[in-house]
């Protein structure tokens, strides 16, 4: 069985030592044997384990939503408690982003089809709205700001 050292298991899931020993404080990771020396040895496990939470992150959960969901791969019955009811508020989380994503969408095909070429960026309508003071805070102002600067029948 491969075994690796703190630096090796960092550059091989792309993140740094103290990422590791993050994981490992915060029980994401399980604890791992030492050599002789005091220097950690990780296995080819805990390499995935941290692939899945860094999949899982990308994919816009907490470190405590993340090991909640480990909890479930642990079989560790006090992190499993609730399960359904969180799962089931991520699930409405996720369809409210995507419903943000595709107003997201639309929004920028819009201001996409206000650009003269792709040849004349200097000239860009987009830029020149947004330089305007037109700002927002969230999808739903800038879904309603630019409903009223690009009036389209898409809109409604």
């Amino acid at each position: 069985m491969k075994h690796y050292r703190i630096g090796e298991l960092a550059e091989r899931c792309h993140v740094n030592k103290e990422t590791i020993r993050y994981y490992e404080r915060k029980g994401l990771i399980p604890e791992t044997e030492r050599t002789e020396g005091g220097y950690r040895l990780y296995t080819e496990e805990t390499v995935r384990r941290i692939q899945f939470i860094k999949r899982l992150q990308g994919l816009g959960f907490t470190l405590a939503e993340i090991d909640k969901l480990l909890g479930v791969v642990d079989r560790d019955h006090d992190r499993c408690k609730d399960m359904y009811q969180f799962v089931e508020q991520k699930i409405e989380e996720i369809k409210r982003k995507i419903q943000d994503l595709m107003k997201i969408e639309a929004i920028l095909l819009e201001l996409k089809a206000c650009c003269p070429h792709e040849e004349n960026l200097y000239n860009c309508p987009i830029i020149d709205l947004l330089l305007e003071g037109a700002y927002f805070s969230k999808v739903d102002d800038m879904w309603f700001w630019m409903r009223d600067i690009v009036p389209n029948e898409r809109w409604k």
